[in-house]
């Protein structure tokens, strides 16, 4: 499938699906991978959906290349965080960037909503890494909650913010999946999440794997079977 391109709330944005897609599903990509990272997915879901996956708005460069990011990491911290083998948890943290990189992609919603007529009940966000993290953080800001997440390798941050506004996510499904050996993002504080989304009232279906940094095939089919759900609806 040949993607279509558009620029959408200053993002250059790709999308793949049928014209007549009942659902759509924003899916972010990482820290320090290109726009269209993701874009492959789109042969891989199985599910009869929009599938829309807009570029970070912040260049790396550098050895980075063609590299970009939701908002910008402390990389010293990161490798020294990696040569030692201690990840850090980051539920205290509210990145300096997370509400800029938020209303980018609010304003990327209301973009597609009004282009494409997408009623809050049709739409699934999710991502992988930083995208799963700001797309959860999205979903807690919407005005309504969207009818899924696919949340691949995130992390639990801004919890005093995250916190109080879970209970909005009660009934929405949400697919997990994190590596047991991430050496990124702790695999306890993404079982932290799980148990806070799950006391919310989100109906979590949690894939964990036996992997590090990455998405398997598991996930890809268990998000699958996620948007397949919400498009049955």
């Amino acid at each position: 499938m040949t993607p279509t391109h558009l620029e959408l709330a200053g993002l250059t944005t790709r999308i793949v699906g049928p014209a007549d897609a009942a659902v759509t599903c924003v899916l972010l990509h990482g820290f320090g991978a290109p726009g269209d990272n993701l874009v492959d997915l789109a042969g891989e879901l199985d599910a009869p959906v929009r599938l829309v996956f807009p570029a970070a708005p912040l260049e790396l460069g550098g050895l980075y290349g063609e590299s970009r990011a939701w908002w910008m990491l402390d990389l010293a911290r990161l490798e020294d965080e990696l040569r030692r083998g201690a990840p850090r948890d980051h539920r205290d943290e509210v990145p300096e960037g997370l509400a800029a990189a938020r209303d980018h992609v609010m304003r990327l919603l209301d973009q597609l909503a009004a282009r494409f007529a997408i009623a809050p009940e049709r739409l699934v966000l999710g991502g992988f890494s930083q995208g799963a993290m700001l797309s959860l953080d999205v979903a807690l800001h919407r005005a309504a909650p969207p009818a899924g997440l696919i949340l691949m390798s995130g992390t639990l941050i801004a919890e005093a913010e995250w916190q109080p506004r879970m209970a909005s996510l009660a009934g929405v499904p949400v697919m997990m999946s994190h590596g047991r050996h991430d050496a990124l993002l702790p695999y306890h504080v993404a079982e932290v999440l799980r148990d806070r989304l799950t006391a919310a009232g989100a109906v979590v279906d949690w894939q964990p794997f036996l992997g590090e940094h990455e998405i398997p095939r598991a996930a890809i089919n268990a998000a699958g079977e996620l948007l397949r759900s919400v498009a049955a609806r």
